[in-house]
């Protein structure tokens, strides 16, 4: 199985790559922003590589991020999403925003993908919410707040209102999901003083 590919980019399509490693083209299927974040044509590239076998063909496809190919793999397991959905999914919904709108069940903006109508868009928000505890919400976590830069390292007032309630006992998930709504309601700039009373509410309705 190819886990990584190192090699010359060769040229892009709309969901693909050509990747020359050692004179062999590998063709690697990948979403709109991991293609946005390709150097030009003739530049050493690296890409996380996810293999899928089938009886008729074998299909490679590429991620920038390990995170972003962790969601790849996670959003197959709900039942309707095909690899050309999960990668549509993750074309307009980066790692930290999917992460989001999953936590705050926003069915809106995971329809907002080619493919995914709302009654696909409510069962993926529903079923992923439990599973995404399976991946490192770390990085994932950026622009958890439309605007605000966020990440697991960062200080701010949505870290800390997060942090707070994990330690009250709340799911990591849950409380991204509060502390959003919040966050959106009283806006980005709120103290964490007002923000973690909010999500309480939030969490008890």
């Amino acid at each position: 199985m190819i886990a990584k590919l190192t090699g010359i980019l060769d040229s892009t399509g709309d969901d693909w790559a050509v990747l020359d490693v050692g004179g062999v083209g590998y063709l690697v299927f990948c979403s709109a922003r991991t293609l946005s974040a390709l150097l030009e044509k003739g530049a050493t590239v690296s890409l996380n590589i996810e293999t899928h076998v089938r009886e008729d063909h074998i299909h490679l496809f590429g991620f920038m991020a390990d995170i972003e190919r962790d969601w790849f793999r996670l959003l197959l397991t709900v039942q309707g999403v095909g690899a050309k959905v999960a990668l549509a999914i993750l074309s307009v919904l980066p790692p930290g925003d999917l992460m989001q709108a999953i936590a705050a069940q926003d069915k809106t903006a995971v329809s907002r993908a080619n493919g995914v109508g709302p009654k696909l868009a409510a069962r993926i928000v529903n079923e992923l919410k439990d599973k995404m505890g399976s991946i490192n919400l770390g990085p994932a976590a950026v622009q958890i707040v439309g605007g605000s830069d966020v990440t697991s390292s960062a200080k701010g007032p949505s870290v800390e209102a997060v942090s707070a309630l994990v330690n009250l006992g709340y799911r990591q998930t849950d409380a991204f999901g509060a502390v959003a709504y919040a966050a959106n309601k009283l806006g980005a700039e709120a103290p964490v003083e007002s923000l973690i009373p909010e999500a309480l509410k939030e969490l008890a309705s």
